[in-house]
């Protein structure tokens, strides 16, 4: 099997532009934990996840909350936690370096591919266009014989 006898086709995504809190609320209303996050001209240039949104000052969760005053950081890896603590829009917190597949990737190196990386989803692309996302549900799915995720859906 390859990645597209599995992948969800019609992927849920968001721009770059929108707020931390129009994700929170896309994901929480369409039941996905994750969302590529895509430009003006629809084209992939990020991912965000619930875990990007774990550590947010809004909830008092940030990581460092004595470190209020990003002057007076001067430690580069606390700078970028309270960036992403404190960002408002997607484009200032989504990981950018998103991991990819094509479509013709074979099912297994997607299974490596998440389990090494640590991460739950996958953009599938084509001709650079994203033409679809596998996540962990999608094994199940195929493991018991359906082909396409209702939650993707639109």
């Amino acid at each position: 099997m390859n990645a597209k006898d599995v992948m969800s086709p019609r992927v849920v995504t968001i721009s770059c532009k929108a707020t931390v809190s129009e994700a929170a609320k896309l994901m929480l209303d369409r039941r996905i934990s994750g969302l590529p996050v895509v430009n003006e001209e629809g084209r992939l240039v990020g991912m965000v996840t619930e875990g990007d949104l774990l550590r947010r000052i809004e909830i008092g969760t940030e990581l460092h909350p004595w470190a209020r005053n990003p002057r007076s950081i001067s430690d580069f890896k606390l700078f970028g936690e309270y960036f992403r603590s404190h960002g408002r829009y997607l484009e200032d917190i989504m990981t950018r370096d998103v991991v990819r597949v094509f479509e013709n990737t074979p099912l297994a190196k997607v299974a490596a591919l998440l389990e090494l990386k640590r991460i739950k989803r996958v953009p599938v692309m084509d001709n650079g266009k994203m033409i679809g996302i596998i996540s962990r549900a999608d094994f199940l799915r195929a493991l018991v014989g359906e082909t396409q995720s209702p939650a993707f859906l639109s």
